[in-house]
């Protein structure tokens, strides 16, 4: 038993205060799953457009990986230097919705799983040290871009 003062413990939030919180970021989680449905919804269109072959490099899903990392990279310049500010909800919809939804990180990991199980060990190496690299390039590339582009225009 402590002495009365020495209990350093963080207050307990109110159930009142926990509604709050939930009501606050109602609004986030909402356009969060619209844009996620949006973005997995290109992604899944893109793979049935350009399926790939069951032992085949995974075109589909590389570029819309490399892709979906490039608009991040304009995005994000647009949103944090762009000089107007930006309404709360965009980041939550477009940021982690649409391009979260769209980019898939996770396909990925089971196309590259699947390559291994195929006995295309190369290919799946490949496509890992490609995709990462592309990935990374066009986030780099992008926002470089989109930096020199806003420059230019506000001089």
């Amino acid at each position: 038993m402590t002495s009365p003062g020495t209990d350093h413990a963080a207050p307990r939030a109110t159930p009142v205060r926990q509604r709050s919180a939930r009501r606050a970021q109602a609004p986030v989680v909402a356009v969060v799953a619209l844009g996620g449905g949006i973005g997995a919804t290109a992604r899944y269109a893109a793979s049935l457009r350009w399926p790939a072959a069951p032992d085949g490099f995974p075109w589909a899903t590389f570029w819309v990986n490399v892709a979906g990392c490039a608009v991040i990279g304009v995005f994000l310049v647009a949103v944090t230097e762009g000089g107007r500010p930006a309404h709360p909800l965009l980041r939550p919809f477009f940021g982690t919705g649409v391009l979260g939804g769209f980019t898939t990180f996770s396909t990925y990991a089971v196309d590259i799983q699947r390559l291994v199980e195929s006995g295309r060990p190369g290919t799946a190496g490949a496509y890992l040290a490609a995709t990462l690299s592309a990935a990374l390039a066009a986030v780099w590339l992008a926002a470089t871009a989109a930096r020199r582009l806003l420059r230019g225009r506000r001089r």
